[in-house]
C-alpha cells in the first residue's frame, strides 16, 4: 500500500522556506495537515530565513477538517486543541511569516490568515473570515485574542460575534489582508516579501515578536483547557 500524500510541501528557495499547502480539495485543518505544517517550521528554522505559505488556487483553507469536527465533542475538541496551538506557534514564529492568500479563507483558515505577519490577498472572488458562530460554532480563545490583536476595531464584531465574510477588497479594511494583488503575482509578490524580510537582522526580528505577541500566547495557552471545556459545536 502507498503512502498517503502529504498536503504540504516545503522547499527552500534562495532563503525563504516556501510551504505550499494542497490537498486536493479545500485545504482543511486535519490531523495530518496541522502536523505537516508544524514539520514544514520546523524545517524553516534550521534551514532558512523566513517562511512563505502558500494555498494552492483559489484556496488558502476551509478550516479545520468537518469529518472530525462533526464526529463528536472530543473529536471536535482535540483537533482544535491541536490547531490551536499550531496556530500560537506561527504567530510566535521568530522568523518572519507571510502568506500568499490564494482564494478563500475561512474560520480556521482565516485564522492561518492572522496568524502570519505578512497577508497578501489574490484579487479574486473569494471568501474571507470567521463564520463560526453562522455554522453553530463558538470561537475558542485563540481566535478571539488573534481577532483582538490583528482585525480592526471598527470590524472586530462584525466579523466575529455576526461572522461577517468579506471579499479580498474588504477584508484589507477589516485586518485580515495587509495587500491585494492580481492572481498570477499573488505567490511570487509573497515570497518576494518573505525574502525580503528574512534580511532584516534574525535577532531583532525574533526579539521584537516575542515581545509584542509573548504576553498574548502565554495567556492563551494558559486558559486554553478551560476554554475547549466549553467549546461548543452544534
Amino acid at each position: 500500500m502507498s503512502e498517503p500524500t502529504s498536503p504540504v510541501t516545503t522547499t527552500v528557495e534562495d532563503g525563504v522556506a516556501v510551504v505550499r499547502f494542497d490537498d486536493g480539495k479545500a485545504n482543511v485543518l486535519s490531523h495530518t495537515a496541522v502536523d505537516a505544517l508544524g514539520a514544514a517550521l520546523d524545517r524553516a528554522g534550521a534551514d532558512a530565513d523566513s517562511v512563505c505559505i502558500v494555498g494552492r488556487d483559489g484556496k488558502l483553507s476551509a478550516g479545520f477538517d468537518l469529518s472530525v469536527m462533526t464526529a463528536g465533542p472530543d473529536a471536535a475538541r482535540d483537533l482544535v486543541a491541536k490547531g490551536g496551538e499550531l496556530l500560537m506557534r506561527l504567530y510566535l514564529h521568530p522568523q518572519p511569516v507571510v502568506v500568499a492568500v490564494t482564494g478563500h479563507a475561512l474560520a480556521a483558515g482565516a485564522l492561518l490568515v492572522l496568524s502570519c505577519d505578512m497577508r497578501i490577498g489574490a484579487d479574486v472572488p473569494a471568501k474571507i473570515g470567521l463564520n463560526e458562530t453562522a455554522i453553530g460554532m463558538s470561537l475558542p480563545m485563540f481566535a478571539i485574542a488573534l481577532a483582538e490583536d490583528r482585525l480592526d476595531r471598527r470590524h472586530l464584531v462584525r466579523a466575529t460575534v455576526t461572522a461577517e465574510v468579506f471579499d479580498p477588497r474588504g477584508a484589507v479594511a477589516a485586518g485580515y489582508l495587509d495587500r491585494v494583488v492580481p492572481a498570477g503575482e499573488v505567490e511570487t509578490t509573497a515570497i518576494e516579501e518573505a525574502r525580503r524580510l528574512g534580511g532584516y537582522s534574525h535577532t531583532a526580528y525574533a526579539q521584537t515578536k516575542s515581545a509584542m505577541r509573548g504576553p498574548l500566547v502565554a495567556r492563551v495557552r494558559q486558559g486554553a483547557e478551560a476554554d475547549l471545556a466549553r467549546f461548543a459545536v452544534e
